[in-house]
């Protein structure tokens, strides 16, 4: 795994990454979402280079049927979150994920997303790790995950980490079939989440994208958007609590 030493602090503002909803994202303190159910296409994408070409390649191999973007302006507290290895240690910190709460659409209530989520040695072992934790950032890590999703069931995942230039971006990908009451509904590798965390200076802009190519049974598509969009909030709120906390 390469090493590389980076500097402290990258800043964009939100006017250069999404002119066309940095008023809105400064204003209202919500969450800007996009689904689409039928040929997708981007329509939330911060302009930034690298996070373009590496979407514009997984949209490429996968060729979705479903997209979920979501965009949020996070607030950082006073003297938090001023190193890049601040950010990235928040994201790989997978058994956090655990107990995390989302709005289950059908049920009308708040439901748990990830009953368990760890870091494991590899697929087949699945021995469980500690969360990577790094002081000088890789310019890319790669993870095997476990999670047990009360939807989706027991799975295993793929995380890729990268340390882009302007930011930090993982790529969640499933490598085993999932699916709902032993209905097989998203396939290994059919689903994919992008998230991109850019610093803003006194923000940090968020963007996330759910993909899949999934079983086509009638209203199952709108079902499975929903859920992305709840479960797309629900992982928000996971970066931004923890984003609230200081690393020691």
């Amino acid at each position: 795994m390469a090493i590389s030493a980076v500097s402290a602090v990258f800043a964009l503002s939100p006017e250069e990454l999404v002119p066309g909803y940095a008023v809105q994202l400064t204003a209202d303190d919500k969450i800007v979402f996009e689904a689409q159910l039928k040929n997708p296409a981007p329509k939330l994408l911060p302009l930034d280079n690298d996070l373009k070409q590496f979407l514009s390649v997984e949209m490429e191999t996968l060729n979705p049927g479903i997209m979920v973007e979501a965009l949020y302006l996070f607030n950082k507290p006073a003297d938090s979150l001023t190193e890049k290895e601040e950010i990235f240690n928040k994201l790989t910190a997978i058994s956090t994920l655990a107990g995390i709460q989302y709005y289950s659409a059908s049920r009308g209530v708040m439901r748990t997303l990830f009953e368990y989520s760890a870091v494991i040695d590899g697929p087949d072992t699945k021995r469980p790790l500690a969360d990577p934790f790094y002081r000088i950032l890789p310019a890319k890590l790669t993870v095997y995950t476990r999670q047990k999703d009360l939807t989706f069931g027991d799975n295993i995942y793929l995380y890729n980490f990268f340390n882009a230039d302007n930011g930090i971006f993982f790529m969640q990908e499933n490598i085993t079939t999932m699916n709902y009451s032993f209905v097989p509904v998203i396939r290994k590798g059919n689903l994919k989440i992008i998230m991109a965390v850019f610093d803003c200076g006194g923000s940090l802009l968020i963007y996330t994208v759910s993909m899949a190519k999934a079983v086509t049974l009638p209203g199952m598509g709108e079902w499975i958007g929903n859920s992305f969009s709840n479960r797309a909030e629900a992982i928000l709120k996971w970066f931004t609590d923890r984003a609230d906390q200081v690393i020691n």
